[in-house]
């Protein structure tokens, strides 16, 4: 899951490659992050690009650990819904009507969807967003970043969550004949290939071919089984690839390259030009919860134990949505969050939005929180602007959400 965090030259990049079109509001070339974010939002960077995203990863990792997010954490959110349910990456005027202009895209709307459904209560807002997601279902099945762009296995698998969220049966949301897992399997790299047999690509290369891509593989494994980004261990048994796979079997060939990818090191690489190879920690939380949700805690103990190690410092850099990521690949090992390779990841997660209501011992409540919010938010205690998250994102290749234009060029090692 890679946080959408995208320089002007990136936003560039990404029309060019056809990976996704711009993000919610136009491109800003200022490295330096909002004087004052919001006090319901989590975070202190330049939401610009990543906030609905951030937010709704982080409230969703707030519930799957049963403590209960600040009300005004999720006034926020749904706050930042258009009036046709859709949601940008970031509405700095969300009194303001949303027209042509408002850049609305199917991840951060899938996001949300499956925070507001964990969080209760929310079904109308819950339910105006499924039904804008329907409506722009493309005719293979599936769904781009943008609406009416082309169909992606990142993005379509954030939607099947979203749907099976709210308690919807994927197979059956169709457009004509097909279905997202239709779309899905489109992705599914071809057998013969001896590098990314059973791997998923992110789009097809502009010959056709398709090429192996660690994210979009363990993205979609979760989209194969019908799961979202909180999914549990799941009971599956490993696979081999088929040419014509059912969703389940896709998503045990996907787990079984993952498996393969990470068997050596623990960890996934990421190269980007002119870069020397670095661990990917984001995409390497995702593979722990992709081998999980297949075929349950124990063929992602490798994985785990490597990130327990490096994904605290990881995210005391990256953000909430970092420390969602590694919460949600703690729920599906049944690893304790609290005690993650010495890490609280709960408390640290709290800290970084408004102090919620009930949950962690200490947490405050009442006047004390919300004051002791407008005190945390008058400083950037991330100490790291935009330009750095780009840098990291864009050369490290150590993302935390669906980096769209990495997406594009990462292949699994």
């Amino acid at each position: 899951m890679n946080v959408r965090r995208r320089s002007a030259a990136a936003l560039a990049a990404i029309a060019v490659l056809g990976a996704a079109a711009a993000p919610a509001l136009a491109a800003d070339p200022s490295p330096t992050p909002t004087a004052h974010t919001p006090s319901g939002l989590f975070g202190t960077s330049d939401p610009q690009y990543d906030g609905v995203w951030r937010q709704s990863l982080a409230l969703l990792a707030q519930r799957t650990v049963g403590v209960t997010p600040a009300p005004k954490a999720v006034d926020w959110l749904t706050g930042q819904q258009c009036a046709d349910g859709s949601f940008a990456a970031f509405r700095a005027e969300p009194r303001q009507d949303c027209d042509a202009e408002t850049m609305v895209d199917t991840n951060s709307t899938g996001a949300a969807v499956q925070a507001l459904a964990a969080l209760g209560g929310r079904d109308e807002a819950a339910g105006k967003a499924v039904g804008w997601l329907k409506s722009v279902q493309n005719d293979d099945g599936g769904w781009g970043y943008t609406p009416g762009g082309p169909s992606d296995a990142n993005s379509t698998s954030v939607v099947i969550g979203a749907l099976a969220a709210v308690g919807e049966t994927p197979e059956k949301v169709r457009k004509g004949a097909k279905s997202p897992y239709d779309a899905l399997l489109s992705f599914a790299v071809p057998c013969d290939d001896p590098k990314g047999a059973g791997a998923f690509a992110f789009q097809p290369e502009k010959d056709g071919s398709l090429a192996a891509n660690a994210d979009a593989t363990a993205a979609a494994v979760l989209g194969a089984l019908g799961k979202g980004f909180a999914a549990g261990a799941g009971t599956g048994a490993p696979g081999e690839c088929a040419d014509k796979p059912s969703p389940k079997q896709a998503a045990a060939a996907g787990a079984a390259h993952l498996a393969g990818a990470v068997a050596e090191s623990g960890h996934l690489t990421s190269a980007m030009p002119g870069a020397e190879d670095q661990p990917d920690i984001g995409n390497t939380a995702d593979t722990v919860v992709a081998l999980a949700a297949q075929g349950g805690a124990e063929r992602a103990a490798k994985p785990l134990a490597w990130l327990e190690e490096n994904g605290g410092a990881w995210a005391e850099q990256a953000g909430p949505a970092a420390y969602a990521q590694l919460v949600f690949a703690a729920h599906a090992t049944g690893t304790d969050p609290r005690a993650f390779g010495g890490t609280d990841l709960v408390a640290k997660l709290n800290a970084t939005g408004p102090a919620p209501r009930q949950g962690a011992a200490g947490d405050a409540s009442g006047k004390e929180a919300d004051a002791k919010d407008e005190k945390a938010k008058e400083k950037d205690d991330s100490g790291f602007g935009l330009w750095w998250y780009v840098g990291v994102f864009l050369v490290a290749g150590a993302g935390i959400g669906f980096l769209l234009s990495g997406r594009a060029r990462k292949r699994t090692p």
